[in-house]
């Protein structure tokens, strides 16, 4: 059953939009960090190891993985040829050495403790080390969805940027996106609180509306270039350790 779950993962994210768009404007923000090229990265809760390929475009030098599920790091080590080691924060992280760059890509609400999370991160980080996050937005869309993904919570940018601020980080970039999307994705959130079943846009859609919706999506990565979006569905944050 567990494998049937993974192979679906693996799915999702090489063809669902979502996770192809939020890779690309993740992309795009890293590539203005002007890494240095021997640059030690690290991606907690990589999962099935979707964006690890992507990291390794930003650094010649070391890019890892740490992720709970022992068969999604199996699978991540081996399709991906990196190491990845089997932890969660904040009590097992998986390596003693310390990073340049660590990412998590919607993993923070997944985490109870996420203050200490971040403490946990923040001693892993070289000085000036950059963290790089997303989350999802706004408490009042907390639905049948973020039960279904097991979250514990959804943040706002202001929020998020104070749980930062609080730990000694120094915020670099912080925005909203998913933000043209975000009338549909609100009706469908909402939706999910009153009604039973599966949540509204959990499956890959039709090929059409996946074109549709990543091409929109996708459109963002330029506007970022110019401007913050002030609301959206997702919450990307870019912090350094002072």
């Amino acid at each position: 059953m567990e494998e049937i779950v993974y192979k679906d993962m693996i799915i999702q994210e090489n063809t669902h939009w979502w996770f192809r768009a939020r890779r690309l404007i993740i992309a795009n923000e890293l590539k203005k960090l002007n890494l240095n090229e021997n640059s030690n990265i690290l991606e907690i809760g990589c999962g099935t190891g979707g964006n690890l390929e992507m990291l390794k475009l930003y650094s010649d030098g070391c890019v890892k993985g740490m992720e709970m599920n022992e068969t999604a790091a199996i699978y991540a080590q081996n399709h991906y040829h990196t190491e990845v080691r089997v932890g969660f924060l904040p009590d097992n992280f998986a390596y003693e050495q310390k990073f340049d760059l660590i990412c998590l890509f919607d993993v923070l609400e997944h985490i109870e403790q996420d203050v200490n999370a971040i403490n946990v991160i923040k001693s892993h980080l070289n000085d000036n080390g950059i963290l790089i996050i997303s989350v999802p937005a706004y408490q009042w869309l907390f639905s049948s969805h973020d039960v279904l993904l097991h979250h514990f919570r959804r943040y706002t940018k202001r929020n998020l940027n104070a749980l930062l601020n609080d730990n000694n980080f120094k915020c670099i970039k912080s925005t909203y996106f998913n933000t043209f999307l975000f009338p549909l994705i609100m009706v469908a959130r909402i939706v999910d609180i009153f009604k039973k079943g599966s949540p509204i846009g959990y499956k890959t859609p039709n090929k059409l509306l996946n074109f549709i919706f990543f091409h929109i999506f996708k459109s963002e990565t330029w506007y970022l270039k110019y401007f913050n979006f002030p609301f959206g569905t997702s919450i990307l944050g870019i912090y350094e350790r002072d």
